[in-house]
């Protein structure tokens, strides 16, 4: 994204014209202050600035401007633009550590020139930077996980700690928080990064098919195997199996994965010979296992042998700084997907966004963009458009008769109020609970609610 900092709406309009034109994604505010709540949400590819806000014609609004954003942005390169050019300036300005200056009015294929070699010499140092960065040994792949804030930057400090080891890892967080992205982290960068990854929601899987998917069976096991069909253990042999949602597993389940963990062996449905396997275990869970051990609805054997390192996602809102940064990376995808021109934010969008309370936290976030990105068909999202579609804006419906409710008699009543409140939307549903569709599915066939 290239940033425009000029106070005159004809400037900005033009510039953002010329610069959408060229296929750049752009984006215009008219003073210090707008510009630095970009800056301190957001790190820009380019930025064109003003040196002069107000009357005064000296350039020092400007030069202050610059020092500010250098010490949150200090690799993104500033090219400069007044009215009021002079050398002592341009001077002041490469001091305060621009990279360019120009003065108005411009000749535009020449100012398309600048911008084009400021944003090559970047992307150069950049890459020459990654270069440096691998002769030293670090070569931390965290592709795909967006955000800078403090909470997550300590997650991917314990992933690039324990990533090259064999220790079995179990991910925990509320639903949505990323734990995928995470699970894939740890074998991307891992040793068996070119082996299988292999992805078992354990939520979705019954318990009569349990053996048959992790396992596979031979032909002729059971009536309705016509074929041979291979485990998913098997498939990861060499590699990392990523066991999500792995606090949905019922006990005799739980007493047949163990058993592998163990061991590292397993049999085949209709085959007695066992089978070795080397495989790496990354668990994810949002339950809290510690008090399903409690309860003796998860084996404490099991809880210990999955989590010899445990990492905790925070929440949604718990990193709210990265939530634009998480925003303009959905939206570009989508519009990337769809052939869409790149969509634009106001600031007042971004606050709304900021503030809201994502009990589905990424998983939401990532769906409200997309689907006001598609339905509003906007170049520029406002507020109204983000409200409109936010399905978590009516009054949540309250639990009448909690007191003498077991857990479980809860969970099945706020489930069904949440199915009659959206109408057996699954999708809403799910997103209203905080959970993923397959874990919904599970839940319902646990309670044995039919739609």
């Amino acid at each position: 994204m290239i940033l425009i900092i000029d106070d005159d709406s004809s400037i900005r309009t033009s510039l953002s014209f010329m610069l959408k034109r060229a296929k750049y994604d752009v984006q215009a505010v008219a003073s210090p202050k707008e510009a630095m709540a970009v800056v301190r949400s957001v790190e820009p590819e380019l930025i064109l600035m003003d040196m002069n806000f107000s009357l005064t014609t000296s350039g020092d609004e400007g030069i202050t401007l610059l020092k500010q954003v250098k010490i949150f942005r200090p690799e993104v390169p500033v090219i400069l633009m007044t009215a009021w050019g002079s050398i002592d300036l341009a001077v002041k300005g490469m001091q305060a550590g621009a990279f360019d200056f120009i003065t108005k009015p411009w000749n535009n294929a020449a100012l398309m020139l600048r911008i084009e070699t400021a944003l090559e010499l970047n992307g150069k140092k950049k890459e020459e930077e990654e270069e440096e960065v691998s002769k030293n040994g670090d070569t931390f792949d965290r592709s795909a996980i967006i955000g800078k804030s403090k909470a997550l930057m300590d997650v991917l400090a314990t992933i690039k700690r324990i990533c090259r080891t064999n220790a079995s890892v179990l991910i925990t967080g509320e639903s949505g928080t990323g734990k995928e992205l995470i699970a894939e982290a740890v074998h991307r960068n891992s040793p068996r990064a070119k082996k299988p990854f292999v992805k078992v929601n354990l939520g979705g899987i019954s318990q009569s098919l349990f053996e048959s998917e992790m396992f596979g069976h031979k032909k002729g096991a059971f009536t309705d195997a016509s074929s041979d069909r291979v485990g998913r253990f098997e498939l990861a042999d060499k590699g990392t199996i990523f066991l999500d949602e792995i606090g949905d597993l019922d006990m005799s389940c739980q007493v047949k994965l163990l058993r592998v963990l163990q061991e590292q062996t397993f049999e085949v449905l209709g085959d007695s010979r066992p089978r070795k396997v080397d495989i790496r275990v990354v668990s994810a869970t949002n339950a809290n296992l510690q008090k399903m051990v409690q309860a003796h609805t998860f084996r404490e054997d099991l809880f210990y042998r999955i989590n010899l390192i445990t990492v905790h996602l925070p929440a949604l809102r718990e990193r709210r700084e990265d939530i634009p940064l998480l925003v303009r990376h959905f939206a570009n995808l989508q519009c990337q997907a769809n052939g869409l021109p790149k969509v634009d934010f106001t600031p007042e969008a971004m606050d709304y966004l900021k503030g809201l309370p994502y009990p589905g936290n990424i998983r939401e976030l990532k769906n409200l963009v997309e689907r006001t990105l598609l339905v509003s068909g906007k170049d520029t999202l406002d507020v109204e458009d983000f409200k409109a579609q936010n399905l978590q804006s009516a009054e949540p419906t309250t639990i009448q008769g909690i007191e003498g409710m077991t857990l479980e008699e809860t969970e099945r009543q706020r489930i069904l109020q949440a199915l009659a409140q959206y109408g057996n939307n699954m999708t809403q549903v799910a997103a209203a609970l905080g959970v993923s569709r397959p874990s919904l599915y599970r839940r319902l066939e646990k309670y044995n609610i039919e739609l």
